[in-house]
């Protein structure tokens, strides 16, 4: 399930957003949670909590946390998340380069840029799903919400964020299931570990920093390699 944050100060625009793209979602059968904040503080408290976003729309003119200093401190600890910026004005353009915003979204069009807006952000993130029969039942898994993979015992564990954090069980070996989840950017960092690389913050003294504040080990003779591995990801995306 996608995580869609709109902040802005003017409640009009808020709720506009929030029509706009819950239609658009509902219309291509994306499920999403859409959260709405009215200040650039409201949202980087539940940043900096560990909420993660997987796209955020920011007014840019907002009083005290202006949308280009919120956008800073998003990129401070959840760089992967797609920023859009929605404003009355088009003189921000080269501002956004420094926060890699993805797109602006000018406030007198917003129901005719939206969907093209839309497109271009999903096709960059790959969206993608893989089913599985976990003990749970037939589930269909957004590869981004998947954090890590475990292994205990005969079982392996999903760690999975939909509208909060959910656990899976499966019967299956991880050496399976990291064949299967080739080409979605997992890392084999354990022998007990399949970790989503878009989730990894930092690889360092052996051991691997999520965005949820979890640390998960990393034996010292497989570390470099998962080092290499995780700054070849970064490089490339």
């Amino acid at each position: 399930m996608l995580q869609i944050a709109v902040c802005d100060d003017e409640q009009f625009y808020r709720d506009r957003m929030k029509k706009l793209l819950d239609k658009y979602m509902r219309t291509n059968a994306l499920p999403c949670a859409l959260h709405t904040f009215l200040s650039g503080e409201e949202l980087i408290m539940q940043c900096e909590g560990g909420m993660k976003f997987d796209i955020v729309f920011l007014d840019i003119n907002m009083e005290e946390l202006d949308g280009l200093r919120t956008a800073e401190r998003i990129r401070a600890c959840q760089s992967d998340t797609y920023i859009v910026f929605v404003t009355a004005f088009i003189d921000y353009a080269l501002e956004g380069y420094k926060v890699n915003a993805v797109r602006y979204l000018m406030k007198d069009n917003l129901e005719g840029a939206l969907e093209e807006c839309m497109k271009a952000v999903l096709q960059k993130m790959q969206v993608a799903q893989v089913s599985f029969t976990f003990l749970e039942g037939e589930k269909r898994l957004y590869t981004d919400s998947i954090l890590y993979v475990e292994s205990r015992g005969h079982k392996s564990f999903f760690h999975y964020m939909e509208a909060g954090r959910v656990v899976y069980q499966i019967y299956s070996k991880l050496d399976e299931l990291e064949q299967q989840m080739e080409g979605h950017y997992f890392l084999r960092i354990h022998k007990s570990y399949l970790v989503n690389m878009k989730h990894i913050r930092k690889v360092s003294n052996y051991m691997v920093f999520l965005d949820t504040g979890e640390e998960l080990p990393v034996p010292r003779p497989r570390f470099q390699r998962v080092k290499e591995a995780f700054v070849d990801y970064k490089g490339a995306m």
